[in-house]
């Protein structure tokens, strides 16, 4: 048995994520947690939800949720990280407040957050926070102790993280067919936010020109580039593209979008395209329907061959990662010298977001920050 590994001051890890439906009656309810207070009529929901409904109702993510529970919890006990694993969502069962009304109980006074986004964004990362603020004061008034919450740093850029994304473009490109494969174009794809959410990403100092959530994916895209020059010895050409863009027309998004890319790729001459989905840690629902399904057939219309390279998800590496990261922090809050583990060049993302980072659209309380009502 492997000595044990400590994770002092803190006694659990929550892994927190977005939520989805598993039936077809759970997708407008579903969808009315994710847009309330925004008015939207319940219509227009079934409209939305139409790409549930494709799939029987049910979001792959729950399950893929559940899959790497398992493996964290599988290689926290392979190598004595003595460190109880819990589950809650945003916007779905089981639900956050739930979850930590249930830490509570078990006794649990100080936890780690690791949140399914890997990237600096506001719907990445403080609003992770505020729904964290909004669940640790329901607690309270409830007459509970909240437990304190800290959030694990960004983890874009851990080799735990990148490693499984490289195999996967390295088999999507093995699986084109041979006359096409050394020509083949990858699309590093992400979800699509308005500029002004980009512009506002990450700390202060890197806001403006699509912040730090369009720095920290093109690290990531020239990472996995060039691995992929160094293990097939072809300089496959690349570029970061979006996906899953909802808001109105007018207000500007991040662009260009994945299928108008293949368009001009395939006018191009290109003979192949990979889509990467850099941007997302599991193939939850946008990956299988706006790649799997809408992008899949404009290639499809355009006789473009694609593949779809494989998200991180359940991973072994990644569950090994996010140990390393846990034990960590654990060491920075002990006061101990780290040195943190990263790839490219903008090193390892701050353990405490500060002021200002990935500001709100409107100013609302966010816990596991510099800024936090609740120390």
């Amino acid at each position: 048995m492997p000595d044990a590994l400590d994770a002092t001051p803190y006694d659990a890890l929550l892994l927190l994520s977005f939520g989805g439906p598993e039936g077809p009656d759970d997708v407008v309810p579903f969808l009315e947690n994710v847009t309330r207070g925004r008015g939207i009529p319940t219509e227009r929901l079934k409209e939305v939800g139409q790409h549930y409904f494709l799939f029987g109702g049910v979001s792959p993510i729950n399950d893929q949720n559940r899959a790497l529970l398992a493996a964290l919890r599988e290689d926290f006990a392979g190598h004595g990280l003595d460190l109880p694993v819990y589950w809650g969502n945003r916007n779905w069962a089981p639900y956050l407040t739930d979850t930590l009304r249930e830490m509570a109980a078990d006794g649990r006074r100080r936890v780690l957050v690791l949140a399914t986004s890997a990237y600096a964004s506001y719907s990445g990362c403080r609003q992770y926070r505020e729904n964290l603020a909004d669940a640790l004061a329901a607690l309270r008034a409830e007459g509970l102790q909240p437990p304190r919450t800290d959030k694990l740093r960004h983890y874009f850029n851990h080799p735990g993280f990148v490693e499984p994304m490289i195999d996967g473009v390295l088999r999507s490109l093995a699986d084109l067919p041979e006359d096409v494969r050394d020509g083949a174009h990858i699309a590093f794809t992400t979800h699509s936010i308005p500029t002004a959410a980009a512009d506002t990403s990450g700390p202060v100092e890197a806001h403006g020109g699509g912040g730090a959530y369009v720095e920290q994916h093109l690290d990531v895209a020239r990472l996995i580039a060039g691995a992929v020059r160094e293990r097939t010895g072809v300089d496959h050409p690349w570029r970061l593209v979006y996906q899953s863009r909802s808001g109105a027309p007018h207000i500007p998004w991040l662009e260009p979008d994945i299928c108008d890319h293949l368009e001009e790729q395939h006018a191009a001459g290109v003979p192949a395209v990979v889509m990467a989905p850099i941007g997302f840690v599991s193939d939850h629902m946008e990956v299988l329907y706006d790649l799997d399904t809408e992008a899949t057939a404009k290639a499809a219309e355009l006789g473009l061959p694609v593949r779809r390279s494989a998200t991180v998800g359940a991973d072994p590496r990644f569950a090994a990662a996010v140990r390393d990261l846990v034990l960590e922090r654990a060491a920075v809050e002990r006061g101990q010298a780290v040195t943190p583990c990263a790839l490219g060049t903008l090193g390892a993302s701050h353990h405490l977001c500060p002021a200002g980072c990935c500001p709100a659209r409107a100013p609302r309380p966010a816990a596991a920050g510099a800024d936090s009502p609740y120390a």
